[in-house]
């Protein structure tokens, strides 16, 4: 097997000097896939890459990298026609199964090394240098902002904006930087895959929404190393967004990786009924609401009630952190741990 890493000093020398180079890094009669790791980092190899396949039909490339935003930016070959695209997720709840810790995951989310359990790391601090190790990779290496202690303010104060409505004015006050800085910082999040921000879900809608979209980053340990704490600082409010944040990274790997055809969506009137996640595609509409209480109320359900009511074919689901499974005036009420081990069968 060819793999050809680009985190590699001497490999990246040879290849960004001279991107035809590829070539004598395959063997002859090559036939299983060549794997090139990192490669936002030499753009110009995807002419290369693009070059070879077509000189050699049976050829094959699978093509990682933590980026894309430098190879849209450099407006580089993306293979169209010729390239299918795969996203890695963190660990998800169906893939570990009965090693799924709730807890834990709360905690620490899911990172895989976190769970490699030959590699006996402290989750904490793995998070910590993961955080910094990122920072310094990416946005530096990579020259993504001039100002890194202005990007560091940044990740502090989006932490507050977890699975909240997104203000962007507001972020930008709390870290003392320009509202179109912290605009294109969003956006770098994006770019990188470490930030997500949720539309409203607006399609034929029959009452006056909320316009501003929600925002995740990409895993809740993740998020949990990023968030300052304070004496302000409740439990509850941390562990509240920890666990939507929990939510909404298994919906999205889920997605990805059955190739569902779903989009996440918030919804959210201006009077304050609320829905936390809607999946809508071709899959179907499914409404979906999370808390943290033991026990369910009937304004636990307003929402859902409120939003079936202007779309009757949802499929409505309550998570909580009981452990009885209940169906309650057409709301299939749920379990975290059980709703999250068996996504497949909700969805």
């Amino acid at each position: 097997m060819a793999y050809i890493d680009l985190l590699e000093s001497r490999v990246f020398n040879r290849l960004s000097a001279d991107p035809q180079r590829l070539s004598e890094y395959i063997p002859d009669g090559q036939t299983y896939p060549v794997i090139v790791d990192e490669i936002q980092k030499i753009p110009a190899l995807l002419d290369e890459v693009h070059r070879l396949m077509e000189k050699n039909r049976n050829l094959r490339f699978i093509l990682t990298g933590s980026s894309p935003r430098k190879l849209r930016r450099t407006s580089s070959n993306l293979l169209g026609g010729r390239a299918s695209t795969s996203y890695f997720h963190p660990l998800s709840a169906m893939e570990l199964a009965k090693d799924f810790n709730l807890v834990k995951a709360l905690t620490y989310g899911l990172l895989p090394t976190i769970y490699d359990s030959e590699k006996n790391i402290d989750p904490g601090n793995y998070l910590a240098g993961y955080i910094e190790a990122y920072l310094r990779e990416e946005i530096l290496q990579e020259g993504l902002t001039r100002n890194v202690a202005a990007f560091n303010r940044f990740l502090e104060a989006a932490s507050f904006s977890q699975g909240e409505v997104l203000n962007v004015t507001l972020v930008a006050r709390e870290c003392s930087v320009h509202r179109k800085v912290v605009e294109s910082y969003f956006q770098i999040l994006e770019d990188l895959l470490i930030g997500y921000r949720i539309p409203v879900f607006t399609r034929k809608a029959k009452r006056r929404l909320i316009q501003h979209a929600k925002f995740y980053f990409f895993d809740t340990g993740v998020y949990r190393s990023i968030r300052p704490r304070g004496p302000l600082d409740t439990p509850e409010l941390i562990d509240g967004a920890s666990l939507e944040t929990l939510v909404f990274q298994n919906l999205l790997a889920y997605i990805d990786n059955h190739q569902k055809n779903y989009a996440i969506h918030y919804w959210r009137t201006t009077s304050g009924k609320e829905v936390d996640f809607i999946l809508y595609g071709e899959d179907g509409l499914v409404s979906i609401e999370v808390k943290r209480s033991r026990t369910v109320t009937s304004r636990d359900l307003s929402g859902l009630r409120t939003f079936r009511e202007d779309y009757p074919s949802t499929q409505s689901i309550l998570l909580y952190g009981g452990d009885k499974h209940l169906q309650i005036d057409g709301v299939r009420v749920l379990p975290i741990e059980y709703a999250l081990t068996h996504l497949d069968e909700l969805l």
